[in-house]
């Protein structure tokens, strides 16, 4: 097949026509000190740009999110979408893969002898701090931590990424994990997509499993996006009290990309 290059605002229609997934990992990284919240000026613009572009030139493409803050983007450009008259909530993706690929990692470190490319945790709510939502309780191959260790585990996976921006000390944030984790979400959806069944990958959606009008659960991914949303499954005690503590930042995080859109030229 050949790649063709675009370069610049101009080239952009020209880009996007006909494309059948488009990835936007645009945007400014955290420095040390900054929340993924703090990139919301700079980001929120650029997100609304490029999906407004898409709304125009590719309406019908998969749309896959990868600039931060998540929590935010994604219900920008579902109202970008909406503006547009051309949303459809099955197309549009909030990437937080690299989030399940830390869970992962982390769950294998602490069970000696256990390959983190045969662990899988999925993990729920939001992208960004206390809403990222590991269910270890879920974890296949089932594992088990006393309390104290669990909690310490979770909260390494909540705050990985700034531990790599503090690690980087001004140098910005995790990119070969996330170039990894966005390159996984997009052939798993390229799978689904060309008709090869049972995908399953967690994303920040569209949703009606909780309270909160977008939320991150394992999807059946199929040709034409989410054919399945499969939910929270049984949560621990634990889990349960983490997913009613997300609730306020993450709807707080969603009103403000919402409101933004809405006000977007």
């Amino acid at each position: 097949s050949s790649i063709s290059g675009f370069m610049g605002p101009e080239q952009l229609p020209e880009c996007l026509k006909g494309c059948d997934v488009v990835v936007i990992p645009a945007g400014v990284p955290r420095k040390p000190g900054m929340t993924r919240d703090d990139l919301f000026n700079t980001n929120a613009s650029i997100v609304a740009s490029l999906t407004s572009a898409c709304a125009k030139h590719c309406p019908e493409a998969m749309i896959c999110i990868i600039s931060n803050p998540v929590n935010s983007t994604i219900p920008i450009t579902s109202e970008v979408f909406k503006k547009h008259g051309v949303y459809n909530p099955n197309k549009i993706f909030g990437v937080t893969t690299l989030d399940i690929v830390r869970a992962n990692t982390f769950v294998a470190e602490l069970k000696a002898g256990l390959d983190p490319a045969r662990v899988t945790v999925p993990v729920i709510g939001g992208h960004a701090g206390k809403t990222i939502i590991p269910l270890i309780s879920q974890c296949t191959p089932k594992v088990e931590f006393p309390q104290d260790q669990l909690e310490k585990l979770t909260a390494r996976i909540q705050e990985a990424g700034t531990e790599v921006v503090q690690a980087k000390a001004g140098a910005g944030s995790a990119t070969l994990s996330m170039a990894y984790a966005g390159a996984r979400f997009v052939f798993s959806l390229l799978d689904a997509m060309n008709g090869k069944q049972g995908v399953v990958e967690c994303a920040f959606v569209r949703s009606d499993v909780t309270e909160s009008p977008y939320f991150s659960t394992p999807l059946q991914l199929g040709k034409k996006g989410i054919e399945k949303n499969l939910g929270l499954g049984k949560l621990s005690p634990f889990e349960e009290k983490m997913v009613a503590a997300a609730m306020s930042e993450l709807k707080a995080s969603i009103k403000k990309g919402e409101e933004f859109a809405k006000n977007f030229k």
